[in-house]
């Protein structure tokens, strides 16, 4: 049995391995990753499509179980706490799993329900962001006919309602133009810098490079590559450099 002291950290990963399917068909998605994240961090996660990055996040959230291993939320067990531990993390996924005839409050105000804010809080909440997100003009506007830059942003909303400790987003500017990237970006650090630590998945690696100051490249089930910005800029480089050599190397 695995035990963690507390620390400073919002997540602790502990040799975690994540197994698809059984005997032959068994497919290793996640091959003892060990992972600490600092509260208050901008953590850039990168790898390429198929590599587990999926997989570590549905686990972190509890929408995938572990084979082995642990993974700790503000000290709180994923699998052991299920319940509480949801409450600490807001989601905002690269699909959009949501009831496409709902609106940006509706979306909002459900998930609000759903983690138990009281009526009064979630209305607030949901008129803050709202407002936040730019999003007066389409709060009654069902999902399906927003803009995909809109509908990413009701999502955010819709992760943040909560108020959770930790907020992962997966590709949370993919469709959405340069502007709109832009003032994402603004809003996610000024977030940040607030104390909110945040775990990023992106294609675009000068998003990670602008907002991350911490970046793991995790690659066929395993963390490859971990280090600060820093060291992975260095001399001058850039990420997308760095990224390409680290992964590179495995394909030799």
């Amino acid at each position: 049995m695995i035990f963690f002291t507390m620390t400073n950290s919002i997540l602790e990963i502990k040799n975690l391995t994540k197994i698809y399917g059984q005997g032959e068909k068994a497919k290793l998605a996640l091959d003892n990753i060990s992972l600490s994240i600092p509260r208050g961090s901008f953590f850039g996660l990168l790898g390429p499509n198929g590599a587990g990055k999926s997989t570590l996040i549905h686990c972190i959230t509890g929408i995938a179980e572990p084979t082995s291993g642990q993974i700790l939320i503000d000290n709180t067990d994923v699998v052991k706490e299920y319940k509480l531990a949801r409450t600490k993390v807001g989601l905002s996924p690269q699909e959009f799993n949501v009831d496409i005839f709902c609106t940006p409050e509706e979306l909002m105000d459900f998930m609000g329900g759903y983690y138990g804010v009281k009526k009064e809080e979630r209305e607030k909440r949901i008129n803050e962001l709202i407002k936040r997100f730019d999003l007066e003009e389409h709060r009654h506007v069902k999902f399906q006919k927003l803009s995909g830059g809109l509908k990413r942003r009701a999502m955010l909303g819709r992760a943040l309602i909560h108020t959770p400790d930790l907020l992962i987003l997966d590709e949370p500017t993919a469709g959405v133009d340069v502007k709109q990237r832009h003032d994402l970006w603004q809003y996610l650090k000024e977030l940040n810098e607030q104390g909110k630590t945040i775990i990023l998945t992106s294609h675009y690696l000068e998003e990670v490079q602008y907002l991350c100051n911490d970046i793991a490249v995790i690659n066929h089930g395993k963390i490859i590559a971990h280090d600060t910005k820093a060291e992975f800029t260095k001399d001058g480089k850039s990420l997308e450099e760095s990224y390409l050599k680290i992964t590179g190397e495995l394909e030799k």
